[in-house]
């Protein structure tokens, strides 16, 4: 539907619908623009007070991953009429810790009844308008990072079934929770190569899965990445959840958008191909960064707490867009 609307003509208007990208800029000044994004979601945890940080913890995750840094943010909300309301206290205590840890202040927001419980956030940032990450400009030799190990939807959808292995839960809420701040800020610490960005393309994995967001950063960029699934990295139970056919309806709906890009090499076990269209909530980094500064990168990284693992590398643009080995 994107695709039939008018584009905006405003010169201003850095980075708009166009690509898919994670956020939208708009220049201020030729030293300031603004980062924009909304995100909210239904419970994907029990705990209210957890699936505000989830919530906020997602919201925030475009900003970085357009290499902004979060001011001020809105809060929306759906909530049911019959509902307690100290319920929706916790969701919004929980929202507000992610919110403060980000160092970013919520402004106010919105509500209306819904059956359907629903939370998350505007948010705006700040940016360079000459320092934007974008989910475009990946070049061939680049290797393809990822900050955060992926399996949140299968585990949640085995959670609601009452049948999420031991510490998956768990692994799956320190993952949600963590925001991706620190691995913005080890990212801002790289020199660039001979004038040019060492940086060429960022976004986040959250509900087309890592296959999905990895499809949009190939077409483009007009270019083919290649995958090694025995890299990816999984959380604990993920594995064990997608095995026993715990796979969402957003799982099978991003499958079918996307396989038609995608070829498995044999030796990929069917429950990893799930797991690659799996959709994610508050997911990590897909970064594609010159290859000569991956070693920096990882410094970088440490001293940030964070793990990042090469899960592929980018390739000149063939057929198909996405092999996966």
């Amino acid at each position: 539907m994107l695709r039939r609307l008018p584009r905006p003509n405003d010169p201003n208007l850095l980075v708009g619908f166009e690509t898919s990208d994670d956020a939208g800029v708009y220049r201020i000044s030729d030293e300031l623009a603004l980062v924009q994004t909304v995100d909210f979601l239904t419970p994907i945890a029990d705990d209210p007070f957890t699936f505000g940080q989830i919530a906020a913890a997602n919201s925030l995750s475009d900003v970085y991953a357009m290499g902004g840094k979060p001011v001020s943010a809105l809060s929306i909300v759906g909530f049911p009429p019959n509902e307690d309301a100290r319920v929706l206290e916790e969701i919004l205590r929980g929202g507000l810790s992610k919110m403060d840890e980000a160092r970013c202040t919520v402004l106010g927001g919105h509500s209306v009844r819904d059956e359907d419980l629903k939370f998350g956030y505007a948010v705006t940032g700040t940016i360079h308008p000459q320092r934007i990450w974008r989910n475009v400009g990946a070049r061939p030799g680049d290797a393809l990072l990822l900050t955060k190990s992926i399996g949140t939807g299968v585990i949640a959808t085995a959670l609601k079934a009452g049948k999420a292995p031991a510490g998956a839960v768990e692994a799956a809420t320190r993952s949600m929770t963590q925001l991706n701040l620190a691995a913005a800020e080890a990212l801002h610490e790289l020199k660039d190569v001979r004038s040019e960005p060492a940086i060429h393309a960022v976004t986040d994995i959250t509900g087309f899965g890592l296959l999905g967001h990895a499809r949009e950063m190939a077409a483009g960029s007009n270019v083919s990445l290649r995958l090694d699934h025995a890299h990816v990295p999984l959380l604990t139970g993920a594995l064990e959840s997608a095995r026993g056919g715990f796979l969402a309806g957003g799982l099978k709906s991003n499958r079918e958008f996307i396989e038609g890009c995608v070829e498995f090499a044999p030796g990929v076990p069917e429950e990893m191909r799930a797991l690659l269209f799996d959709p994610q909530t508050s997911g990590g980094l897909l970064i594609a960064i010159a290859k000569e500064k991956v070693t920096e990168v990882n410094a970088a990284f440490e001293r940030h707490s964070i793990r990042a693992t090469q899960v592929g590398e980018v390739v000149a643009k063939t057929s198909p867009l996405i092999f996966v080995v």
